[in-house]
């Protein structure tokens, strides 16, 4: 059996949410939304969480954890820096975000010596996720071998604006043959629709379909692979340094189409919960108190 770690991206500032959405209470005694991940992954067998953060909000950040998991699982902080980039280049003159999901996941390098889990921060997952990756990693023999959970599409939207999703499709076994970013997919007319010339024509998404919510889980190689291609990345991107973003997703996709991994897609019915639209912390707070009357959690996380 494996010792098993989780990342969780932290980094990110909610644009459309309009704050540090991250450090934001969602529950009754003041837990916040990745409680409830580290909750569900200690559960599911997990060893080590790390949390990729930015400088400027390390102060804040630690205070929020400090002694929430004490003997309960192994802490560690990474920091995503937008000046940690290849040698013989420099972060252009008005570049303020760092670089993409790849980018944070590499943030941890030589922190990770094995199998690993990736995660947003401002996704609420559910139990059944973590235990389904959890366990694929724990048994899981080859370094070729990835997994991703899958969630049903209609379980991931919110009522409040759209959301950008990746959108999968699987051979007959499975495993993932492409992964297709839609970054604007709604409800329209009790229809589930996506847009990609900003709303002036809709396309219909079936419902069922299986979509990405950066749930992935991999070897360590991913490490490896993570950071060879990264100065790849920015040859590709060389007249395009002020807006580019090195995705985690696009990275899988590459290896899949080389051939060097296969991805497990873990289908999932947990409903998805997240904070995109400030509109949205109520919802979210209505369904995390709904599973503490259920027995699901207790009234306190910590």
């Amino acid at each position: 059996m494996n010792n098993i770690t989780l990342v969780i991206m932290a980094a990110g500032m909610g644009s459309r949410y309009g704050g540090l959405k991250q450090m934001d209470p969602i529950g009754a005694n003041g837990e916040v939304i990745l409680d409830y991940s580290v909750y569900d992954a200690i559960e599911a067998g997990f060893d080590k969480v790390i949390f990729v953060i930015k400088h400027e909000i390390e102060e804040d950040f630690k205070a929020l954890m400090q002694g929430k998991y004490e003997n309960k699982i192994k802490v560690e902080y990474a920091f995503q820096d937008i000046d940690n980039i290849p040698d013989g280049y420099s972060v252009p003159e008005g570049r303020v975000k760092p670089w993409g999901t790849g980018h944070a996941v590499l943030s941890c390098d030589g922190m990770i010596d094995g199998p690993f889990a990736v995660i947003n921060a401002d996704d609420y997952y559910g139990k059944e996720t973590f235990r389904l990756v959890a366990d694929e990693l724990k048994n899981n023999k080859s370094d070729n071998a990835f997994c991703m959970v899958g969630f049903k599409v209609e379980n991931t939207l919110t009522e409040n604006g759209h959301v950008a999703r990746g959108v999968c499709q699987t051979d007959e076994n499975g495993y993932l043959t492409d992964i297709v970013e839609r970054t604007k997919i709604a409800r329209k007319d009790g229809k589930i629709m996506f847009t990609e010339d900003d709303g002036q024509s809709w396309t219909e998404l079936a419902e069922g379909s299986t979509v990405s919510m950066n749930c992935w889980g991999f070897s360590g190689m991913m490490m490896t692979e993570l950071k060879n291609r990264f100065r790849t990345f920015f040859e590709k991107n060389a007249d395009n340094l002020l807006k580019c973003e090195y995705f985690l997703p696009f990275v899988v996709d590459e290896l899949l189409k080389e051939g060097k991994v296969t991805v497990k897609v873990m289908d999932t019915t947990e409903k998805w919960y997240g904070v995109t639209y400030k509109e949205d912390k109520a919802v979210v707070m209505d369904a995390l108190r709904q599973k503490v009357i259920d027995g699901i959690y207790p009234e306190k996380l910590w």
